[in-house]
């Protein structure tokens, strides 16, 4: 219950978003129209909850792709927009009703239809609740649980657009001069639906959205974020066949390796054909900072104690598109010198299945095929090494592995993606999403703030530079790092100073682009020559 109380006000939060902005035509559209705007509500939440569940699972068994309904709830919103501004359409669309019923046509339509539709298209600002109920569903973990939780979170979506409706609806019925011209208004309705229809279709709805700040997002914070919610979604994540990973004083069976798309550096693996070794899991993919630092120490354990009876398995989950590619994963783990095997989990099957949430993160199993311990994220290595020797016996020998630890400690500035769909603390000129638009500095950035400026394509992962394009941020690190691609040369200032000059060339990759003798608060600029890319920074 505590979960579903959590869900329906995440919903409510995301109502009064700015994701709200593409749909708030349609709704006012329908009010006016004449629709009911309790049965718009009940489609909108029927539809958004059953097919956040069951919709990839329903169009990959019928072998469609994945947009398909959402396209085909658009078509539905411009016919019913082209019912409204024209008098035949609306005649023809309800001729075939006629034949089944042997009543008139209704003069109000109840709005199932449409709210159904709405519900297709309404693409929330998702926080953690609605990434559990995506996640569970999209990898066959969701049962009726999460059903419940999605439709408390599409209830509370619903009370905002319930009051627009109802609101465009008495607007309606008690002015006087909007009911002495009801078929202009219900035209103009009709424009109102059809118009933001087609700017879901172009994806303007995408580019409207962010470019208006996130202004609800501390308060999504607090409510997704807090220790209650975070042990709520826990436990939904562990609903059906995930195993229980948290501490609790038990050690659950470990998770198979499940959905791998392809394996390096070794034949296909199962921990059933492991059983009698010690397995460490460590979930990382190769243009991740934090997951990279933690090499070195993985590699001396595997040298040191492979013989005694340690089995690393590297899970590469993909962070960025170009990590999906088996190609260029392959090449990063021959450049980082890693030889034990690595699994290519890209449908992030295994990742569910421990319930992971964290690059990097390790699951030390021991003999049976249980896991013992876990840790997120860096540091903790001496730790780490005590349980792997504690697990692998007393036959264990030698001293343990001497590795620095290089885990950043202090306030640093946060990871920072470059992509729309990511894009925190820009500031400057509005993001024009997908296509090249031209860009400006503003006049002050503060800690932790970016901006562009010059010629750019701005892309849901990346930023593609055209001419004179340069980026601007102010950081507070020792080291900044940043994943780039194309081919072509990147020009590096500090506080103004030129740095220096580096190539670019082959597939993305992480680059060093600041090495400091000590933590340092200053403004980063990058000058890109055309056609390179840029996806995140990360700082340590």
């Amino acid at each position: 219950m505590i979960l579903l109380g959590i869900a329906f006000l995440a919903g409510l939060i995301t109502a009064i978003s700015p994701c709200i902005l593409p749909v708030l035509p349609i709704l006012l559209g329908s009010g006016a129209s004449g629709r009911r705007p309790f049965g718009i509500i009940l489609g909108l939440v029927g539809s958004f909850s059953v097919f956040t569940v069951v919709g990839a699972a329903l169009l990959d068994s019928l072998g469609l792709p994945q947009d398909t309904l959402r396209n085909l709830a658009i078509v539905l919103l411009l016919l019913l927009a082209a019912t409204l501004l024209f008098p035949a359409a609306a005649r023809m669309a309800e001729r075939p009703l006629l034949r089944l019923t042997r009543s008139g046509p209704r003069t109000e339509s109840s709005g199932i239809v449409l709210g159904a539709s709405l519900g297709l298209v309404f693409v929330p600002c998702a926080g953690p609740v609605l990434a559990a109920v995506t996640a569970l569903s999209a990898t066959g973990g969701g049962g009726l649980e999460t059903f419940f939780v999605a439709v408390a979170y599409a209830s509370g979506a619903a009370v905002p657009m319930l009051a627009i409706a109802v609101g465009s609806k008495r607007l309606t019925e008690s002015v006087d001069f909007l009911r002495k011209h009801a078929e202009t208004t219900r035209r103009v309705a009709g424009a109102l639906i059809g118009v933001s229809a087609l700017a879901i279709a172009l994806g303007a709805d995408q580019r409207f959205t962010t470019a208006v700040p996130g202004y609800t997002e501390t308060l999504q914070e607090k409510v997704e974020q807090n220790a209650t919610a975070k042990r709520e979604l826990a436990q939904l994540r562990r609903t059906g066949d995930e195993p229980a990973l948290a501490a609790s004083g038990t050690a659950p069976v470990a998770p198979e390796l499940g959905g791998i798309v392809g394996w390096i550096n070794s034949d296909p693996v199962s921990l059933r054909r492991l059983r009698g070794r010690v397995i460490l899991i460590d979930f990382w993919t190769y243009s991740c900072v934090n997951c990279l630092r933690t090499l070195p120490h993985l590699k001396a354990w595997d040298q040191m104690y492979r013989e005694d009876g340690l089995t690393i398995v590297g899970v590469h989950s993909p962070e960025f598109a170009f990590e999906r590619e088996p190609g260029n994963v392959r090449s990063a783990v021959r450049k980082l010198g890693i030889r034990y095997p690595v699994a290519l989990d890209n449908d992030f099957v295994t990742w569910t299945s421990y319930a992971n949430q964290y690059w990097p993160a390790k699951y030390l199993i021991d003999r049976s095929g249980r896991v013992r311990y876990y840790h997120y994220g860096e540091g903790k290595y001496e730790e780490t090494e005590r349980q792997i020797r504690r697990y692998l016996g007393e036959g264990v020998g030698g001293e343990v592995t001497e590795v620095a630890d290089r885990t950043p400690s202090g306030p640093l500035t946060p990871e920072s993606y470059l992509g729309f769909d990511r894009l925190a603390n820009f500031v400057g000129s509005r993001v024009v999403a997908n296509r090249e638009a031209s860009y400006r500095f503003p006049r002050f950035l503060g800690p932790g703030q970016l901006a562009y400026a010059g010629r750019l394509v701005v892309e849901p992962e990346r930023i593609v530079a055209g001419r004179g394009a340069r980026l601007r941020i102010q950081f507070t690190a020792r080291e900044v790092n940043l994943v780039l691609g194309g081919s072509g040369r990147l020009e590096v200032l500090l506080d103004g100073r030129r740095r220096h000059m580096l190539t670019i060339g082959g597939e993305p990759r992480l680059y060093r682009l600041l090495e400091l003798a000590e933590v340092h608060e200053g403004l980063l600029e990058l000058r890109f020559t055309p056609r390179l890319s840029a996806y995140a920074f990360t700082f340590g």
